[in-house]
């Protein structure tokens, strides 16, 4: 049993009498409870030479796992390579200021969604504009709603290309710092978002959390309104990158990244847990303790609702014309576009590729007969 999963068998029990978790928050923490336990079923593998039987305990694979995310990084990542273009890369980093947190946390596919909008939105309009790119790029576009504490931070990383397609259906390279000014990101960005915002709330769309009950006043919404519109929003550069590759081993380490991992759990009692945690405003690491039922209270505020899409792709990343623009582009640019390694791998292929670990290797005869043996048996309770 992992740190995580030990702490979700001690304390969700408890986070249920005092908390409703959703029907989401309720089959993440199951699904981690039974990860590898048996409780799953198992897949058997035999040895086709000597009969040696070996019984592995078969994963959960939801999405917010800590045991189950690193072969889907790798595959992401190899799909991710294919679409390489030759042009500098730049990660931007878009977060909701602490006044909306509330409202977004209650409302949070429709305002998720509505984030992700106004992220590609605000991007592809300033780039599209003649006094900077004049040219539309690639977005990926990830949604994390955490902080280092485990808190509710809602925010979006975005890697942008240094590079895109004109209305000529040309290529056309940007300068090699980041080519949209700050300040024009900021305002926009902010504008798009208290926009639709506002036509939500007109619209009856939005759900108004307890401590947020007084907005259904129209004149305590537009005071609410105006105050966001006063603040500095501060969409930010955090890196950037001499190419795609770069780029990619940098946000491997976003795109399946779940709230906390276990190598972060430094100390674990009958009650409490000790993790590590970065101070953004000293960058030192600290350790921070807090019980059993508080971390699952915390990790369960950032399970994400049912079949909602974290990574997004636009531009001439849209998945609808992606590949007919990445031929286009390899085409312009004279650069042969990658290809995927791990696409049509079996699992024993992958494993050997990924992590050296050949599972066809008897470890009895030491021959390469292991073999699965088609056969899954669930655990009785």
């Amino acid at each position: 049993m992992y740190k995580i999963q030990e702490i979700f068998h001690s304390g969700f029990q408890h986070y249920g009498q005092s908390f409703q978790p959703s029907a989401q928050q309720s089959k993440a923490a199951d699904s981690i409870m039974r990860c590898k336990s048996g409780k799953l079923g198992v897949n058997i593998r035999i040895c086709k030479d000597c009969e040696y039987t070996e019984t592995h305990n078969n994963s959960c694979r939801n999405r917010h796992c800590p045991c189950c995310q690193g072969v889907l990084k790798e595959l992401w990542l190899d799909e991710r390579r294919t679409e390489v273009v030759d042009a500098p890369y730049f990660h931007a980093v878009f977060p909701m200021p602490a006044e909306l947190r509330p409202l977004i946390y209650q409302n949070q596919k429709l305002l998720y969604d509505l984030m992700h909008q106004c992220v590609s939105a605000t991007l592809l309009e300033l780039s599209r504009n003649k006094k900077y790119l004049d040219a539309t790029p690639g977005l990926i576009q990830i949604l994390h709603t955490w902080g280092q504490k485990l808190n509710y931070h809602p925010h979006i990383h975005c890697i942008i290309t240094g590079g895109g397609l004109t209305k000529a259906r040309q290529w056309k390279h940007s300068r090699s710092r980041f080519f949209l000014p700050l300040a024009a990101m900021k305002k926009l960005f902010r504008g798009k978002f208290l926009y639709s915002l506002d036509l939500y709330w007109n619209s009856g769309k939005l759900n108004l959390p307890q401590s947020l009950g007084h907005l259904d006043n129209p004149r305590d919404w537009k005071a609410f309104c105006g105050n966001l519109y006063s603040k500095d929003w501060c969409p930010y550069i955090k890196e950037t990158f001499n190419g795609f590759g770069n780029a990619l081993d940098y946000l491997g380490k976003y795109t399946h990244r779940i709230a906390i991992s276990n190598t972060r759990i430094q100390d674990l009692t009958d009650s409490d847990v000790t993790f590590s945690a970065r101070d953004y405003k000293t960058k030192q690491m600290l350790a921070v303790t807090i019980s059993h039922q508080e971390f699952v209270r915390r990790f369960l505020m950032h399970v994400l609702p049912k079949g909602f899409q974290k990574i997004r792709y636009y531009g001439f990343l849209n998945n609808r014309f992606k590949r007919s623009n990445l031929k286009l582009i390899s085409k312009l640019t004279a650069r042969q576009l990658y290809k995927a390694k791990y696409r049509d791998l079996p699992i024993e292929g992958l494993l050997l590729t990924l992590y050296q670990t050949d599972i066809r290797i008897c470890p009895c005869c030491g021959g390469q007969g292991m073999r699965p043996s088609g056969r899954t048996y669930p655990m009785r309770n």
